[in-house]
């Protein structure tokens, strides 16, 4: 285990990582609690497509300023806030929800006033490795931040959703804020090296960051193409509680079908793990994508017949190639963004999780009109055609061979 993953082999990183399965942990059982109890009030796909906007626009206006900050200031301070911000506010929601008082405007405020803070907040996780560990153990400790997130997607939802079942979602947005106090606490004793604060002025870093991509073809378009995927794609998880009732399984089956797509994110981190190194890298990528999208096909059309079993295998699949494509295009950019702008290109591209939610407005007003198996269906289709069309028209994505970015 160590041999294969030595970021684990650094004192600090390791109490950061265990510090990380809290909080993230605490992430999902919130978003579950938040889809569930804005369904529970309304009924409304549609109003679970705000919640999906609530819970990305403010984050996506705040990223790159956060990318700033992760570059220019104390690391553990700026995350020592956030988790202690986010905590504040879980437990506000947790308060109104067992008060009874709780209203839809309060959900989708919280919503947005944690996205905001996610916007400071996830740029510093993905550009704080090298200063926990060493170079050689720096894709390591990619590999295991992701694994944090798919893990917890994995195992959280079902929890939550049992939770759910046995008592009500303040239980789920109290457990939430004890995760982010647990990070917090043990952030506060992990000494992290201040940033340098000398150079451009924090609008000229926004400007040298989005320079970068811009005219870095290998980024512009693989940020793209990750874009696309999670706002006409991925997001079907964002109405997923639409499913549940189109099923018919409750609240333990909605944790259930999370948690399919958990379990499939897991495998599929784990193969991309293995699989860094290939030749064929770039295959790899495009394959996995359009693989996903051809399950979740299959997901939208088994939902719409009833099926809740293959509902739960296709949820699974399609979670595995998606995070085999997002896993595999994440390491291709850590590997080459340079490490005066990793901070603000990282962060740039963590808006990618932020477009899922907000696809979720766009679904959810499709799945008004159309249903939601058809919403999905043509939401998935978009992202089909940019898939062809890159193959076709980007050769350098699909020429990828891992073997030469791991040896940059």
């Amino acid at each position: 285990m160590l041999e294969r993953y030595p970021a684990l082999t650094y004192p600090r990183y390791r109490r950061y990582w265990l510090a990380s399965l809290a909080s993230v942990g605490a992430t999902q059982l919130a978003t579950l609690g938040q889809g569930w109890l804005i369904f529970e009030l309304t009924g409304s796909a549609l109003q679970l497509g705000y919640l999906g906007a609530a819970a990305a626009l403010p984050n996506i206006l705040m990223t790159l300023i956060g990318g700033v900050i992760a570059d220019r200031f104390d690391k553990r301070v700026v995350l020592m806030c956030t988790s202690a911000f986010t905590a504040l506010l879980l437990a506000v929601l947790a308060w109104l929800d067992y008060a009874g008082v709780v209203a839809v405007w309060h959900v989708l405020a919280i919503a947005a006033l944690i996205s905001l803070t996610t916007g400071l907040d996830w740029p510093v996780r993905v550009s704080i490795f090298p200063q926990l560990v060493e170079r050689h153990a720096f894709l390591s400790a990619v590999a295991l931040n992701s694994f944090v997130w798919q893990v917890t997607r994995m195992a959280m939802p079902a929890i939550g959703g049992l939770v759910i079942a046995a008592s009500d979602t303040w239980v789920i947005f109290a457990f939430g804020s004890l995760g982010f106090l647990t990070m917090f606490a043990v952030i506060s004793r992990i000494h992290v090296a201040m940033a340098d604060h000398s150079g451009a002025s924090p609008l000229g870093q926004v400007k040298e960051g989005i320079h970068f991509i811009w005219t870095s073809p290998l980024f512009r378009w693989l940020l793209l193409l990750t874009f696309v995927g999670m706002f006409f794609a991925q997001s079907h998880i964002q109405i997923m509680p639409v499913f549940a009732d189109l099923l018919q399984v409750g609240e333990s089956g909605y944790g259930y079908l999370l948690s399919a797509g958990g379990i499939g994110s897991v495998v599929g981190t784990l193969v991309m793990g293995g699989a860094q190194q290939q030749a064929r890298l770039g295959h790899l990528l495009f394959g996995s994508a359009a693989m996903s999208v051809v399950s979740l096909f299959g997901f939208a059309a088994c939902a719409n017949a009833g099926w809740y079993p293959a509902v739960l295998l296709l949820s699974f699949t399609t979670s595995a190639f998606a995070s085999t494509f997002m896993v595999g295009s994440m390491a291709v950019l850590q590997l080459t963004v340079p490490d005066a702008l990793r901070g603000r290109v990282m962060g740039f591209h963590t808006m990618g999780y932020s477009l899922m939610p907000l696809g979720g407005l766009f679904l959810g007003a499709l799945a008004e009109l159309l249903g939601a198996a058809a919403a999905v269906t043509l939401g998935g289709g978009v992202y089909l055609l940019c898939i062809a069309w890159m193959v076709f028209s980007v050769p350098m994505l699909r020429r990828l061979d891992g073997r030469s970015l791991s040896a940059a």
